[in-house]
């Protein structure tokens, strides 16, 4: 497959990705395949802004609704069922597209994911129980206790993230391992040519456009999904932004007011997009553009591939 091309587009939430990938599909005569890990799982219709039916009709797409949320699913079984589609699709087209937000997904297709190390199931849900019982600050004082012989192993964790302190604990106690241990490898070179872009718009435009998809999410009965899964709200697929705040409301652990909830929403929602830009703008492959430079960005990779097919 060395002459084949996987052009990944990238960027944060609300900024126009699936507008492009459904306009480079239909111009490139191909199909989509999606990183995004919220729209994996098919009962979540209105929370994870899938494409619509028209535009799963325009444009096949793949790993949109492919899971339940009662699948435990990740990145490393990703990868796997990743390769093995474009394996099958290359073998008629030479060009794909991929597409999402999902930067830890996107990372497992284009360069593999290391060994995930064992844990022992047992420190892991001692760890969730102190979580619940004594809140985050458990969490915190345990990390510093494992790394208080060299603080550098922790400034870049997240210390108000609960999953990403549990992840590092456990792996910790259960391997006597730094994380690090398992995850600085060199990264697995890929049999097909690859192309990044990435899009971006200014914030002010990011957040608007964040805030007229979640009030068209509640407009379209986000409130009712959510409560449709109420009894299934610690399952690992179900802790995504929407569905937590609103989860905690139906719990009465959030006494605000429902409008606040919705607030609450579109600012999570923000900080998230902010993150993705963060982690994308790590990268130095990826090629940067306007969205509305659609036209510019088929012309590059229509020179890009003419260019790869030439030297085959």
């Amino acid at each position: 497959m060395n002459n084949k091309l996987l052009i990944s587009i990238v960027g944060p939430t609300c900024v126009g990705k699936t507008y492009l990938s459904l306009f480079l599909a239909k111009n490139l005569k191909t199909e989509i395949l999606s990183n995004d890990s919220r729209q994996f799982y098919k009962e979540l219709k209105i929370g994870t802004s899938k494409p619509t039916v028209k535009e799963l009709k325009l444009i096949t797409h793949h790993f949109i609704g492919n899971k339940s949320i009662y699948q435990d699913y990740n990145a490393k079984l990703f990868e796997i069922d990743f390769l093995n589609k474009i394996k099958i699709l290359f073998k008629k087209y030479n060009i794909l597209i991929m597409v999402g937000g999902s930067g830890l997904y996107e990372k497992a297709a284009l360069e593999g994911l290391s060994e995930i190390p064992k844990i022992n199931l047992n420190i892991r849900n001692e760890l969730i129980f102190n979580f619940k019982k004594n809140g985050i600050q458990f969490l915190q004082k345990e990390l510093k206790t494992l790394y208080c012989f060299n603080k550098n192993n922790i400034k870049n964790i997240d210390l108000n993230n609960p999953r990403r302190l549990i992840r590092y604990i456990e792996i910790v106690k259960s391997t006597g391992k730094s994380p690090s241990f398992f995850f600085k490898k060199k990264n697995k070179k890929r049999n097909f040519n690859i192309i990044q872009i990435g899009l971006f718009l200014k914030k002010e435009i990011i957040h608007l456009n964040i805030n007229n998809r979640v009030d068209n999410m509640i407009k379209n009965g986000l409130l009712n999904e959510v409560k449709e899964f109420y009894s299934n709200k610690n399952l690992k697929s179900l802790q995504t932004i929407g569905y937590k705040e609103i989860f905690n409301f139906l719990d009465k652990k959030n006494k605000s007011k429902f409008d606040k909830i919705i607030d609450l929403i579109k600012y999570n929602t923000k900080k998230y997009a902010k993150r993705q830009l963060t982690w994308y703008k790590k990268n130095k492959k990826i090629i940067w553009y306007d969205p509305c430079q659609k036209y510019k960005i088929l012309n590059f990779i229509e020179k890009k591939w003419v260019i790869l097919d030439s030297n085959q």
